[in-house]
């Protein structure tokens, strides 16, 4: 008996089980996604009614007809279901479902032809973690049992693959820093691979497993990686680090890397590969050399071996890079390269995207024949569920209009460095999946990224939330409400206060005063008011139009907050009193019940935190205390409402963002996982106020002697020798001269640029002489030893040109607080003559031997110190207005 005939057999005994002997569902083309259209039929329309008879096929002829489409033809009881190609098939049986589910009839019309707008349909999968592993940097995360107990779960696996197909979906993403080493071993690297030879074979198998399951489902399974990683086995080996994005390429390196890609490509012919050539390597040139000259000729080398003439996609993302040129120079080397940008960063802030990365997406769009759009991480929408399926219609109409997009990849709602879990606390200590919370969330963008042009598609809806809660479609329609109203507040919120659109910055958490008093001390990252929303004003710029009599323009952010408040209220009015007709995944609806009371309780918190701000900003153009006093009660009934989402998080959440490293800094840091949860971040919020009080009755006292005043003290210096008259901790290995930081120091050798003002505690540290030309061409690599742990100072001088080493940005640079240099310990530092103004940034360091490479360009290095450092503005920039002081 055929496997055709076994299936059609079993198709049939299914529905006879049923009732209905006389149904017959068969395969007229053979094909593993002929066969799982069947297995679609016959697993949900188990109410087949009688003498219905259902063919699935694939198209002879299809020239001219589009990938993935299908038709379904009725004649009778009579239904074909003809795929213009395999994967066709699997869609047009999931249309038969859908339309079987919301009619409980199959007298669907005469013929119905349908084909995807989006030709590449995927969603993510991380092999991360929440924290770094002992040893390791950000992404390095070896495939083993320990790590990752799910990743050899192909029964979650199958659940997993089966809601893609579900959903329309034909791609799934792995992200993973280095996979190579845990999936294939190396005849001239024998030493590289991060796991043991069982577990190598382990995961070949499995990986194995996935490819060929994928396939079944018209799924193509993706793998990306990070560029330059290597394994750490490898790196140990030649003295090396995993990572070092300072670094220039190597011929070892760069043969190493070359070798792993042709070896995965022979082992897993089903792949393509998602290349991120940003983070972990700096330099456009370099990055097309990398691709050119190393990625292509690796994956060609596989191809040669396994003795294929196909080109497997490679997606080129944007990330980091100039997209549009490097694809310029890959495209006469290799032909299958699709592009990949972010939709709007690492949040979701809108479906009016514009500015120069929509400009970015077009570029790319032009170039290339699939352009893919990333809704990537979702870093404002952690935790809570959010799944607006009026808000995802319209992003993805953007996607298409504005971005000229014709792909989807899409990350997890929330919690994605925790796959597969939720961040949710159970009652029995359980953890809930996403993929059974967040249904609704792939539904939606599986079910647009096909067709956004819909229109009215609340029936569908209605009818798919009746049937999950076991209710009326009344009901399921006020449950849509309060998803579309919710699913307002945190975008907007972010795309009017945030300091960034990546997952530097954990919105729900809330923010700081001084954040929104000040935003750009915090490092606004560049492009994101101009990109991630409509036009409109920051709140510092909308009080300073206040005063100045100017006119406002576009969204305003006393609008938003009272917007997103009136957003939170209907949301909550929308599913008063719907529990009682609940009767399917009730404990599922009371959590979405609690997850819209947080939604309202936070913008209610988030607009009193805002209106205290307007009113410590009205202080800073008018210097009248009044406006502090203001501001007291409206932080306190900020307070308040936080201290009620304290309550209703305490127990139903283990934390608000599910990266728990120090990559996270808005609104505080989140090193060590600490402060990621409301219940830590209430005594911050507190003590902001206290602080306010406190500098208000300094204000305002008539004893002279409470005048708030900063005594700042010299830095310890730590280098030891070069002049120094002490004995330091630092030894420093580098072969750079020093010179004592004071007016008149010149810290460039053979320039004239000489030290004409610095900030107090620098005074007297023991400064590097560098060569600029060096700097700005090579680099500087700083070699030391030190006794104990210490602090390397480093300038940057403020200015956009490119000639200026930039400070590390965490939106692109995933290691650019690995020492803890991320934001400036010392504002408006130095001034030198004819150069711009410096701020000091502080890398730390334990006890031992250190070669660090820094930022190409130009760049200063103020010493090193073993003193603790008072994060401050210097002022020396001659502004000193801002009000940020109040809140320390």
């Amino acid at each position: 008996m055929t496997s055709k005939t076994i299936l059609a057999f079993a198709a049939a005994v299914a529905f006879a089980s049923c009732g209905h002997n006389d149904t017959l569902v068969k395969t007229t083309t053979q094909s593993p996604q002929t066969d799982y259209a069947a297995t679609l039929i016959a697993n949900n329309i188990k109410a087949m009614p009688k003498g219905y008879s259902i063919s699935i096929g694939i198209a002879g002829d299809t020239v001219g007809k589009p990938a993935e489409g299908f038709s379904l033809q009725r004649k009778g009881k009579k239904i074909s279901i003809i795929g213009n190609d395999a994967s066709g098939a699997i869609y047009g049986a999931n249309r038969l479902v859908e339309y079987f589910r919301m009619n409980n009839s199959l007298e669907i019309p005469y013929t119905i032809v349908d084909a995807p707008e989006m030709k590449l349909r995927g969603a993510c999968v991380g092999l991360q973690k929440t924290v770094y592993l002992p040893g390791h940097k950000v992404y390095e995360y070896p495939y083993t049992p320990e790590n990752f107990p799910w990743f050899y779960d192909k029964e979650l696996w199958v659940k997993y693959l089966d809601m893609l197909a579900a959903d329309n979906m034909n791609a799934v993403f792995l992200w993973n820093g280095h996979p190579f080493a845990s999936l294939v071993k190396l005849k001239d690297y024998p030493f590289a691979p991060e796991v043991d030879d069982a577990t190598m074979k382990k995961n070949q198998e499995m990986f194995s497993f996935l490819t060929q399951e994928a396939g079944k489902r018209g799924i193509r399974v993706i793998q990306m990686f990070y560029n330059i990683i290597v394994s750490k086995p490898f790196a140990d080996h030649y003295g090396i680090k995993t990572q070092d994005r300072n670094r220039p390429i190597t011929p070892l390196i760069a043969d190493y890397t070359r070798k792993s890609i042709a070896a995965f490509i022979e082992n897993y012919p089903n792949v393509g590969f998602l290349v991120c050539l940003g983070e972990a390597m700096s330099g456009v040139d370099t990055d097309i050399k990398w691709m050119n000259e190393t990625i292509i000729p690796g994956i060609k080398d596989g191809l040669k071996a396994s003795g294929r003439t196909d080109e497997p996609p490679i997606i080129l993302r944007s990330h980091d890079t100039d997209g549009p040129r490097v694809l310029h120079e890959a495209l006469p080397l290799y032909k299958n390269i699709y592009t990949m940008s972010k939709y709007t960063g690492e949040s979701l802030t809108t479906y009016q995207p514009q500015g120069p990365w929509a400009e970015t997406h077009r570029q790319l769009a032009a170039a290339a024949p699939v352009h893919i759009s990333n809704v990537h991480i979702l870093a404002n929408l952690e935790p809570w569920r959010w799944s607006s399926p009026t808000f995802i219609e319209k992003t993805v109409q953007a996607m298409h209009n504005v971005h000229h997009a014709n792909g989807l990849h899409l990350y997890p709602q929330a919690n994605y460095w925790d796959w597969p879990y939720t961040a949710d606390k159970l009652p029995d200590g359980k953890r809930e999946l996403q993929i059974d919370r967040d249904w609704m969330w792939y539904q939606a963008w599986g079910r647009y990224s096909w067709n956004c042009h819909r229109g009215e598609d609340k029936t569908f809806w209605k009818k798919t939330l009746a049937e999950y809660y076991g209710t009326d479609t009344l009901t399921a329609g006020r449950i849509i409400e309060a998803y579309d109203q919710s699913g307002e507040i945190a975008p907007k919120l972010l795309r009017r206060f945030g300091i960034t659109e990546g997952n530097r910055q954990c919105l729900l958490l809330g923010m700081k005063m001084s954040q929104l008093v000040n935003p750009y001390k915090y490092t606004i990252y560049p492009g994101f008011y101009e990109s991630c929303g409509p036009t409109g004003e920051k709140l510092i710029e909308y009080v300073e139009k206040e005063w100045k009599h100017e006119k406002h323009v576009g969204e305003l952010p006393l609008d938003i907050v009272d917007q997103c408040v009136a957003h939170g209220e209907k949301a909550q009015e929308a599913l008063k009193g719907l529990a009682a007709s609940v009767t399917k995944n009730r404990d599922e609806f009371l959590r979405l019940a609690n997850d819209i009371d947080c939604y309202s309780d936070f913008a209610r918190s988030f607009r009193y935190k805002v209106l205290a701000a307007e009113q410590v900003l009205n202080y800073k153009w008018t210097k009248d205390a009044g406006y502090l006093k203001k501001a007291v009660p409206l932080l306190e009934q900020s307070d308040s409402c936080y201290m009620a989402l304290v309550d209703k998080t305490r127990d139903t959440y283990y934390n608000a963002n599910s990266m728990l490293t120090s990559q996270r800094r808005i609104p505080v840091g989140g090193d060590g996982g600490k402060y990621s949860t409301w219940q830590e971040m209430m005594p911050v919020y507190q003590q902001e106020l206290d602080n306010l009080k406190k500098n208000i009755a300094s204000l305002t006292s008539t004893d002279k002697t409470a005048t708030r005043r900063e005594n700042i003290a010299k830095l310890n210096d730590a280098l030891t020798g070069k002049g120094n008259a002490k004995k330091g901790e630092v030894t420093l290995l580098s072969d750079y001269p020093v010179v004592t930081l004071k007016k008149g120091a010149r810290l460039f050798a053979g320039r004239d640029e000489a030290v004409d003002t610095l900030a107090t505690e620098l005074q007297g540290m023991k400064a590097l002489v560098l060569n600029r030309d060096t700097a700005r061409i090579k680099g500087i690599s700083v070699e030391f030893t030190a006794t104990k742990p210490v602090k390397l100072l480093v300038g940057f001088f403020v200015d956009d040109q490119t000639k200026f080493a930039r400070p590390p940005k965490l939106e692109t640079d995933a290691t650019g607080n690995e020492y803890g240099q991320a934001e400036p310990v010392i504002s408006n530092a130095l001034i030198m003559t004819t150069m711009p103004i410096a701020n000091i940034h502080a890398y730390s360091f334990p006890a031992g031997h250190h070669v660090i490479n820094l930022p190409k360009g130009i760049i200063m290095v103020a010493g090193f110190t073993d003193s603790e450092l008072k994060i401050r503005d210097a002022k020396l920039n001659g502004a000193g207005t801002e009000v940020d002081w109040l809140f320390m």
